[in-house]
């Protein structure tokens, strides 16, 4: 069952002059940092925390009935994970001194400068957010547990690998840092974004864009929108994602393909949280949360000088790898026969049954494609099906096709594997055992792999292997 959507915590100004309190909370507001709760009396901020919890506590030191000297151990010792900001007009060493050893986060000298005093409560609230996703990130990992299992619903796995990922996409849902998805062709990087958007609980809808193959212009004006008359062609106005994004958030995929212009933009974005429709003099600001993807080696072009640092740092507050299919071969029996009975499903045909045997061969095989390549397989190897066990000829084949090795479960043989022996040659019956060994080892132990190895049927291979337990031979 969803969540309800968690609202965000206050700051919480304390201070007997309701002057400072109301400019202290315009300047605030003007600086996009809220919710803010002012409260002029300090008898009233213990309850207002035991209720309502708080991102930060700004705290005068010289108040009536209560004051911040008082407060501010009991405020460290109840709830130590609050920063409080101590804000006073005596600049004495010695105080100052005295409340860091209290616990206070930071110390402002009244008047502080406006940019000074922000950028103080800004650093506050990073630190408690990263305190957040630590304790949650801890709780997932030590319980082992999910929370929202139906978000992940459409990502078919069995991997321990893929539920950790799983943890820690749950572990930075309250975030509303970027995420960056990292993962070869085919693993699943869409459905992960969709997943991440659905376990955060954001209000607004998830929307997409592939980014790849959009010049600087395109990219402009389909994400940031544009105004009437801005170039040719442009008669009304229109919204760009990023604003149709409101609330929710926007998948930037094949975000390794983005030019190099596009990425001083997305970066301006990132930072800033407002951007510019074309032809407008106005900014707008969004609330977006930025999820992208890519398969490329953003490292590696960072090195080229291809991709800029400062914007992959900034894409990277929360990075995701998905594992490869090949690292999760476990995955490999739930994902072909939820792929049968889909591509069973469209063709209008009954579920074919697979052969035993057809998971040991896909176990032999890398899938460079991954998920997508491993259900192409298989709806390839459905509709050239018709009776019976579903054929894993068409498998062999087509993993030949697409590989760049030869068969996995060929033997190896030479021209003539006797002609550098010297001394006495292998009798038939030697020879029979060592190669039904291999066979058998070749396939793991399955009986009739190991006949397709040999050329010749599971009877004759049941046959061969009751003879050599006998002591005798069919030679």
């Amino acid at each position: 069952m969803s969540e309800p959507v968690k609202k965000s915590l206050p700051i919480v100004l304390v201070d007997d002059e309701e002057t400072v309190l109301f400019s202290s909370k315009i300047l605030l507001k003007t600086a996009d940092v809220s919710p803010v709760v002012t409260l002029t009396d300090g008898r009233q901020l213990l309850p207002f925390l035991e209720e309502h919890g708080a991102a930060v506590v700004v705290l005068d030191l010289v108040m009536p009935f209560a004051s911040g000297n008082e407060l501010l151990p009991k405020v460290k010792e109840r709830y130590p994970e609050i920063p409080v900001i101590v804000m006073t007009a005596n600049q004495e060493v010695e105080i100052a001194v005295q409340c860091m050893k209290d616990g206070a986060f930071d110390y402002l000298v009244k008047p502080a400068e406006n940019s000074r005093f922000i950028s103080s409560i800004k650093r506050a609230m990073e630190v408690r957010s990263l305190q957040r996703e630590l304790g949650t990130l801890k709780h997932y990992l030590l319980e082992d547990s999910l929370q929202d299992a139906a978000a992940f619903a459409a990502i078919l796995t069995q991997s321990r690998k893929m539920r950790a990922v799983f943890q820690y996409v749950e572990a930075i849902a309250p975030s509303s840092e970027p995420v960056l998805i990292i993962g070869e062709t085919g693993v699943g990087k869409e459905l992960l974004a969709q997943a991440i958007h659905q376990v955060s609980h954001r209000q607004g809808p998830l929307v997409a864009l592939n980014v790849a193959g959009l010049d600087d212009n395109m990219f402009s004006d389909t994400l940031f929108g544009h105004r009437k008359g801005a170039f040719t062609g442009a008669n009304d106005n229109r919204e760009g994602m990023i604003a149709a994004a409101a609330g929710g958030s926007l998948f930037l995929d094949e975000i390794g393909d983005l030019k190099e212009s596009s990425q001083v933009k997305l970066l301006r974005l990132l930072q800033e949280r407002k951007y510019y429709p074309l032809g407008s003099d106005g900014y707008m600001k969004t609330d977006a949360r930025i999820i992208c993807a890519t398969n490329r080696d953003l490292k590696e072009m960072m090195a080229e000088k291809s991709f800029r640092s400062d914007l992959y740092f900034r894409l990277s507050s929360h990075q995701v790898r998905i594992p490869p299919l090949r690292e999760r071969k476990e995955d490999l029996l739930v994902l072909t026969t939820q792929f049968i009975e889909e591509a069973a499903q469209a063709m209008g045909k009954s579920p074919p049954v697979p052969p035993p045997e057809l998971f040991h061969l896909l176990n032999t095989y890398d899938f460079p494609g991954n998920v997508r390549e491993l259900r192409a397989i298989v709806f390839d190897a459905v509709a050239r099906h018709h009776s019976g066990l579903l054929s894993l000829e068409r498998f062999r084949e087509t993993i030949l096709s697409n590989s760049v090795v030869e068969d996995p479960l060929a033997v190896a043989w030479p021209e003539n594997p006797f002609k550098r022996l010297t001394g006495k040659l292998p009798t038939l019956r030697e020879t029979e055992t060592l190669l039904i060994e291999e066979a058998l080892e070749r396939s793991q132990g399955n009986k009739s792999l190991a006949a397709t190895l040999l050329g010749i049927s599971r009877q004759t291979l049941n046959y061969r292997l009751q003879q050599l337990k006998k002591g005798s031979s069919a030679f």
